[in-house]
Parts: structure tokens; sequence; C-alpha cells
């Protein structure tokens, strides 16, 4: 039996929100089983983290190989594991593998090795910033810190307490604000969130194993896990494995996708071609809302239908032939697409912001019309027993308290500038809530997310402040959308919130401690980027020359032009917030998806590989699956099959993985 649709609800979405009952019963799931959990993930899984994330910019499936490994443990010990522990053993397994920025992961401390690529790296060069970064924030590149790949020099000692203090208090309010939209957008607007079931399906496909019969949820499960298996020894088992034993690794898939640009540069210029070859992402098609990807297919065929037109009218200027899909990426984006992005997405903040408002007020008055409720507010913030809910409002000031500790490590790092504390209040108290609760909105709706476009970048350069340190700085700009889905996820299991909180309490030092130790490990044994990791080697190019891009803005120059004011074009920007705008009246007056105007804004003006597959699989979800099986069935079928498929990539990563890692440590050559 399923949740009722409530009236006046979107039934396109309500059945995302039906495919798992919400229970009546929350039971604790932070036990004995998910320390030893984060232990082992944390000293097996991490490092295999760390490398395919370097060489595919893939994350490993640890946790689902980590909850497998103690489910049939504890089966065979006769002791079954309930769903609730096994979401609480995915939750500390699962963030012993997570990293920051560019694809990485193993943790906090993978931002460490990012930053001594960045200040080495010929953006960086070129424009001439070399010497100028903070100690604060990453030795000079003449330390031996950076010369000898030394995580242990004590040069690091500043940025890794200042890593150290975000990271714990970064997690509280991740916590507290996530859970207070948490409780808006699920409680009060009951928005399906339609990923929320994965974690959930797969924890409970896994909590059935142990029973006599198994269920077709196992099997589900089982049949992802295989087909993970096989296209991961293809994918990455054979490039981890050779190279191990030679210079360059061999590829039977090409890594991290298969360019074709110079192929096509003939007929469709200025264009990057290619795509991605993974079967998760078809996987991950078939999962998404399909006017959702429809939206994004849009923007992936208006892309390659402008770009040579663009080019054709003497727009996309800076391309020139022999260009690989990463400068291509680079330059079109300094011509056209950056602005054209910025406008789309305006839109897109403004619709998201328009409809929070009022589908908030709508259900208010829905409230406010029941007879046989006393007050409003109670019937708003009113719980399930036993969830382990407390008041928004003091996760609210817990949230303030934190947040001022952050403004004043800001105001020692920043050097002084007109406006300072307002500036850093802004962030904080306005900008950062406003974010969170659109993009909450929008994963609750489709699963996606969306950011306002440059108003960070904005805020920086008229602050007035000059150098990259305000760039640097842990500015308290975050969003913290996606942890409404968590709550939502835990929800479905069953799972009382508090056993979240204490997770938390050993997943913050175990996994700082790990993934500084991994870190040092790799980083002392290999150059990172290299041939070895193609991954960083293709991506980090591009990452560092966007980022260094924003850098120019608040650069002093001499008459120079910085170069991310050439990236502004007013007139592009207006341009594309009129055509967001104009979408959504029209989609909306003809009664049509409006959810394929938040996917069109994924795509538009970006690389098309990894789109490629993941349309593929939307229809085949549509129009086979669809109809083999019922959309709702087949909504219950794909999160699991999904979670087996990474389990099986996992497996393949963690073989691989550990030969590699067997190899370097009894060779003296890195030492």
């Amino acid at each position: 039996m399923t949740e009722k649709i409530p009236k006046g609800a979107d039934p396109e979405l309500e059945i995302y929100r039906s495919v798992l009952e919400t229970p009546t019963e929350f039971k604790n799931g932070f036990t004995g089983i998910a320390v030893a959990g984060a232990f082992f993930c944390g000293l097996l899984m991490m490092p295999g983290a760390i490398y395919l994330s370097l060489i595919t910019g893939q994350s490993i499936a640890a946790a689902w190989v980590t909850v497998i490994i103690f489910s049939e443990v504890s089966r065979r010990a006769m002791r079954t594991v309930s769903k609730q522990e096994l979401v609480i053993l995915l939750t500390v397994s699962g963030a012993m593998t997570v990293g920051v920025g560019v694809g990485l992961a193993g943790g906090p401390i993978a931002q460490l090795i990012w930053r001594q690529y960045l200040i080495q790296s010929d953006a960086v060069r070129d424009i001439g910033l070399m010497g100028q970064f903070p100690s604060w924030w990453v030795p000079d590149a003449t330390s031996e810190a950076i010369t000898e790949r030394n995580l242990l020099h004590r040069a690091w000692m500043i940025p890794v307490v200042i890593m150290l203090f975000m990271h714990v208090v970064g997690r509280i309010k991740s916590y507290t604000l996530g859970y207070f939209f948490f409780r808006l957008t699920s409680d009060v607007e009951r928005l399906p969130f339609p990923f929320a079931g994965i974690a959930a399906q797969g924890a409970m496909a896994l909590a059935e194993s142990g029973e006599r019969h198994t269920t077709w949820k196992w099997r589900v499960f089982s049949l992802g896990a295989m087909i993970g298996i096989g296209f991961g020894i293809l994918q990455i088992g054979v490039p981890m494995v050779t190279g191990t034993f030679l210079n360059k690794p061999i590829m039977l898939i090409p890594l991290p996708w298969y360019d074709a640009t110079t192929l096509t540069e003939g007929f469709m210029p200025a264009t990057p071609t290619g795509m991605v070859i993974d079967l998760g992402l078809i996987i991950v098609g078939m999962v998404v809302p399909f006017w959702a990807v429809m939206g994004t297919l849009a923007s992936v065929i208006l892309t390659l239908v402008l770009n040579p037109a663009l080019q054709f009218a003497g727009i996309l200027t800076r391309w020139q032939p022999g260009m690989d899909t990463v400068s291509t990426t680079f330059n079109n984006s300094i011509d056209f697409w950056m602005s054209f992005t910025i406008g789309v997405a305006g839109s897109i903040a403004v619709i998201s912001i328009y409809q929070s408002a009022r589908d908030l007020i709508k259900k208010r008055n829905e409230i406010r019309a029941r007879t046989d409720e006393v007050a409003s507010n109670r019937s708003i913030w009113e719980t399930p027993e036993g969830r382990g809910d407390f008041s928004p409002w003091v996760a609210l000031i817990i949230y303030a308290v934190s947040s001022i500790a952050v403004i004043w490590l800001c105001c020692l790092l920043i050097p002084p500038f007109p406006m300072r504390i307002w500036f850093l209040v802004f962030f904080t108290f306005l900008y950062t809530p406003l974010i969170s609760y659109i993009n909450a909105r929008l994963i609750g709706i489709v699963g996606q997310h969306v950011d306002i476009p440059f108003v960070r970048e904005a805020a920086y350069i008229l602050s007035g402040s000059k150098g990259v340190d305000i760039w640097l700085a842990p500015i308290p700009i975050e969003n913290y959308g996606a942890r409404a889905q968590d709550f939502r996820s835990q929800e479905l299991t069953g799972t009382n919130f508090w056993s979240y909180v204490k997770a938390d309490c050993l997943i913050v030092p175990l996994i700082f401690i790990l993934s500084f130790a991994f870190w040092a490990f790799i980083w002392k044994s290999a150059a990172i980027p290299s041939d070895m990791f193609p991954f960083a080697q293709k991506m980090w190019d591009l990452q560092a020359k966007n980022t260094v891009l924003l850098y120019s803005a608040t650069l002093p120059t001499e008459g120079v032009k910085p170069l991310f004011y050439e990236a502004l074009h007013p007139e592009v920007i207006g341009g594309a917030f009129g055509f967001g705008m104009i979408s959504f009246i029209v989609l909306t007056l003809f009664k049509l998806p409006v959810m394929a105007v938040y996917g069109f804004v994924q795509g538009v003006g970006q690389m098309p590989h990894a789109f490629i597959p993941i349309v593929i699989g939307a229809f085949i979800g549509k129009y086979y699956f669809h109809k083999r099986f019922g959309q709702k069935r087949w909504l219950e079928i794909a999160p699991v099959l999904a979670a087996g498929y990474g389990t099986g990539i996992g497996l393949i990563a963690l073989l691989g993985v550990s030969l590699n890692l067997i190899i370097k440590a009894i060779s003296p050559a890195p030492f």
C-alpha cells in the first residue's frame, strides 16, 4: 500500500514519491556494524576510490561493496542486519571515499593535491600568478613540500589546520540547514525526490538477502552487479593492471571519453564531439525523469547546431582547427557559452524562486482551510513519531553560530576591503539559505540542481578586493540543498535521524586521518596528474584554465582587459535570460512538462560526451522497460539495478587498486 496522492498534487511527480511507502516506525541504525564498516571501508576502499577518480573521474561504489561483505558475514554468523543498520553502514562507508573538486575522491586532503597542481600549471604561469598564492592556502611552488611531493612537510601545517576547522564546521552547517530544508520540502511541500529511493531500495534488497526466499530485489541487484563486473573489467580493470607494469596503461575503452572533435571539425567546426562509453550513465538515464532528460537533449542539440553557426558568423573566434575537446570547450566558453549559461541559469533561478513561493503559500492555505486542525503552524511542522526530529528553529540557531565562526576566520585571512563584514554576512545569512532552498526543491522535483549564476564572482569583483586571496579564503558560500534528499532516503528506510549524527561524529576524524595518509602515499609514489591518471590529465587542465579565468577578474592590470571581462557579453546574457523565461511560459501555457526547462540548463554549452549515454538510457527506459513492466514498477526496479551495477564496478576497481598498491609498496623507486 502506498501513500495517497494529495488533492491538487502533480500525479507525474507523486508517482516517484509513491515508489516506496513512508514507514511509520523508525529505529536506531548506528551500531558496532557501522563502526567496523567505517574502518573497513576507509582502510581498504579509500585508495581504490582515489585511483578510480584519477583514472576515470568516477567514484568507486565502496559503500555497496562494504554492505555486501558485512551483510553476508552477518548472515553466516546467524545475525540479521536490519535495514536501518545497513543504511547507516552505507552512510559511513560512502563518506569514507567522497572527495572534493574536479572529480576527486578520497576525503578532504584531495583538495591539497589539486592545489599543488594549480600553482604549477601552465594556466597560472601564463597569467602571471606564479608565487602569488598565500602560504595559508598552499606552500610556495619552490618549497620542498611541493618539489619533493611531501604532505608531511611543515609548510602544509597551516593549510591542513584551516581545512580541518572548515571540515568540522561545514558538517555542522550542512546538517542543520539541510535538515531545515528537508522539513520544508518533504514534510510540508511533499516533493517526490525521485533519486531518494536508490539508497533506500538497495538497502532493502540487501536486508532481504538473508530471508529464506530471495526476493526480486536481490535478484535484480545481483544482475546489476554481474553487469558491472563484466563492463568494469574492460573499462578500468585492464588499465589499472597494465598501468602497474607499464609506463603507460593499455585502455580498451577510451578514458575518460572518446574524443572525436578533430575528426568532425571539417563539417562541425568549433564543436566538441565525442562520447563517454559507460553503461552506468545509461542506467542513470533510465532513472532520471524522462522530460528532464529531454530538456538536456534539447540543450545538447542546440549546442551542436549553434557552434558551427556561431563560428561561421565570427562569434567563436578563439577556436582553431586541431583543438581537442578541452581546448574547444574553454575557448567557446569565453566567446559565447559562459554568458549564455549565465542568462539561462538566471532565468531558472527566478522561475524556481517563483514556484517555491507559490507552492508554499498554496500549501499553507490548504492547511488553514482544514477545520480539524487547531493551528496552521503546528500542522505545517508536524512530524512522524520516533523519526528523531527536533525544532527546525534550533537547527537555524546552530547554523547561525557556526557561520559566525567562519566569518571570523575569513576576517583573519582576507586583506581588509570596504564593507568586508557585510559582504560575509550577505553570503552567510542570505545567499546560502536561498540557494540551498532552491536546490532542495529542484532535487525534490527532478533530481537536478542549479546555481544562481556568478553571484559570488560579481560580489568578489564589486567588493574592491585585489589579488587572489578572496578567491581562496573559505567564504561561506555553500549549497546544502542535496542534504534534503539524504534525509528523505533515511526516512524511507525507517532510520532514526540521530543515528546519522552519531555516524558523523565517527566519520569526521576518521576520514581526515585516512585521507591524509593515503594521499601522502599516492602523491609520493607518482606525480599527479600524469599518464597514469588520464582523467586528471585531461580535466585538470580545463579546470585550471576556468579557475584562472575567474581569478583574473580581481588581478591588478595596467591597461589590459582581464580575460574574465572578455568572456562577459551582456547582450548574450540578456537574450539567454529571455529565452529561458519564454520557454517556461510557453511550456506552462500548453501544460507541457516544465521539468524540461530544468534539464535544459544542465547541458547548454557543455561537452555532450556524458549526456549522450544518459539520453540513450532515458529512451530505453521510456519506450521499452516502461512498456514491459509499467512506469511505477520500473521505477522500483531501476534504482536497485543501478546500485548493483555500482557494486560490480567497485569490486573490479578494488582488485586493480590492491595489485597496484602492493607493487608500489614493495618498490623502493618512489622513495
